[in-house]
């Protein structure tokens, strides 16, 4: 259902205010050990999981062989383990591939959803909140609050806050930030065009036709699961679909068919109201439906846009 005006005014004081917490706890979380846990990652995803050093991370995207996205993913090397969280709609299916991927390698795989906290901080002083800047997206650092340890992790829209589950009130205590919804950080998401999976994306996408490629993907490492469908089409074809932004008249649900003529060239994924923009949108669209053409949605008109907004 699309973002209400109260989350549009929540994701407003959000900006005011400067940073916010929001708790994502219930993202799947996984964590990889061992001698080859590396190698072993790196064959089952589509980024350079090889090529990670202490403190810092990546995205990637686990595929189907045909190329069709399972998951997306963040990787995270802390120095002593790989650790890994994903949309709770695709932890199943990661941790399904990975437990099977493990067997014979010299690696183990450890489930961390229920045992560990996720807290987002989220505005343009997340770093100073956290305690100072930890670097690019997806560079991580152990840290103390409130006595517990932490990792914190640099993300696209500030820092996430990783303890075990039983410290999650005393560290919400000690970063004194004001906590908002989950709706009001999806304004700020999707204001930036980056696509949710089990939103935006789903098992019938191939990582080009989100944007992902030059996020998720690497063109010069060794082989994984789907690499021939993505290489083919990054070289020689052209999606039939693109991750594109709808500027609305009006807010509409998820899933609204999006009408070019008379023909279907796509459905509503993420859905909000942005204090800056009004409605707004993300959908894969068919590619004949270009930048600026007008669309029906509903009752409602989407103009497709660049990202993003």
């Amino acid at each position: 259902m699309a973002a209400t005006v109260v989350e549009a005014a929540a994701a407003d004081r959000l900006l005011t205010e400067e940073v916010a917490l929001v708790d994502r706890s219930e993202r799947g979380k996984l964590a990889l050990t061992g001698a080859q846990a590396k190698e072993l990652l790196s064959g089952q995803v589509t980024n350079d999981i090889e090529a990670l050093t202490p403190g810092r991370g990546c995205y990637a995207a686990l595929l189907t062989n045909k190329g069709k996205m399972l998951a997306d993913l963040r990787v995270l090397d802390t120095g002593s383990e790989l650790w890994i969280d994903t949309e709770r709609v695709a932890l199943q299916a990661l941790f399904d591939n990975l437990r099977r991927g493990a067997v014979g390698w010299q690696a183990e795989l450890h489930k961390r959803t229920l045992q560990q906290a996720l807290l987002s901080l989220v505005g343009p002083h997340a770093s100073r909140a956290a305690g100072g800047e930890i670097g690019p997206e997806l560079a991580n650092r152990a840290a103390q609050l409130g006595g517990a340890d932490v990792l914190l992790v640099a993300t696209d829209l500030g820092v996430d806050v990783v303890c075990a589950a039983e410290d999650a009130e005393r560290v919400r205590g000690a970063l004194e930030i004001p906590v908002v919804a989950e709706a009001a950080a999806e304004v700020l998401r999707v204001e930036s065009g980056r696509p949710r999976y089990g939103l935006d994306l789903d098992d019938a996408t191939i990582p080009q036709e989100g944007g992902l490629n030059e996020r998720a993907v690497s063109f010069t490492k060794g082989c994984y699961v789907g690499q021939e469908t993505v290489a083919r089409l990054h070289y020689r074809g052209k999606p039939n679909r693109h991750l594109r932004g709808l500027r609305l008249s009006a807010p509409v649900a998820t899933g609204t068919p999006l009408v070019l003529g008379e023909r279907e060239v796509g459905r509503v994924g993420s859905s909000v109201v942005s204090p800056r923009f009004g409605p707004i949108g993300l959908a894969l669209v068919r590619r004949e439906a270009s930048v600026g053409d007008e669309l029906v949605a509903g009752e409602a008109r989407a103009i497709v846009a660049e990202l993003p907004f």
